[in-house]
């Protein structure tokens, strides 16, 4: 990259000119996000089965999960073997937080792995996520299940008494949005600095994940 890559500079009419004509484009992406979440809350539910994990302080069960909660966000951490994490996965759950926030409109958090206990116990306790409620799913057919397969996913559940339904599932993109850093990175002039955006020659750029 060059050392004097950056925005032109230009005088503040022209500056503001070029910021109403995106935000009319941001107006835009808002309504039509606006419409898909409005849509989601019409998706119908599919009867979910029931499975046991391996917990922190014993077995528990997906319902379990829910705690007190009607709904429930889970993500499924991909299993890169002993002693490895996954890179994206690790950053996705740096990004968790405010979990009351999400309490507070009926939802639970939890992540799940088909890692062993011991190993999702041990990185939990070395990344700081004592705030993050999590399970393994090892031995179990709930990644393949649900779809995440050997990969990495975020599924909703909505429960009525004990029954348990999904209700929506996203992976890829659909999770990358999610993330506080990378959401106000898209703000700034120089982006997430990944090589697959389109960006301005010049401006820096590395592979997405180093």
């Amino acid at each position: 990259m060059s050392e004097t890559a950056m925005p032109p500079v230009v005088p503040a009419a022209e500056w503001e000119r070029a910021r109403a004509e995106l935000l009319t484009a941001e107006k835009a992406a808002t309504r039509a996000e606006d419409r898909l979440a409005a849509q989601r809350r019409r998706l119908p539910m599919v009867e979910f089965g029931e499975y046991t994990f391996a917990g922190p302080d014993g077995p528990v069960t997906l319902r379990e999960l829910f705690g007190d909660q009607r709904q429930l966000a889970l993500y499924q951490f991909m299993h890169s073997g002993p002693d490895h994490f996954c890179p994206g996965c690790t950053y996705f759950t740096k990004n968790v937080a405010n979990l009351s926030g999400l309490a507070r409109n009926g939802i639970a958090w939890a992540t799940v792995s088909d890692m062993p206990l011991d190993q999702m116990a041990g990185y939990w306790k070395q990344m700081g996520w004592e705030h993050v409620p999590f399970a393994s799913s090892a031995g179990t057919t709930f990644s393949a299940d649900c779809g995440a397969g050997g990969g990495f996913l975020l599924n909703v559940f909505f429960r009525d008494g004990d029954t348990v339904y999904r209700t929506y599932t996203t992976g890829q993109r659909g999770v990358d949005r999610l993330l506080f850093s990378t959401t106000v990175s898209d703000l700034a002039p120089y982006g997430r600095q990944e090589d697959w955006e389109d960006s301005p020659e010049g401006w820096p750029q590395e592979p997405t994940y180093g």
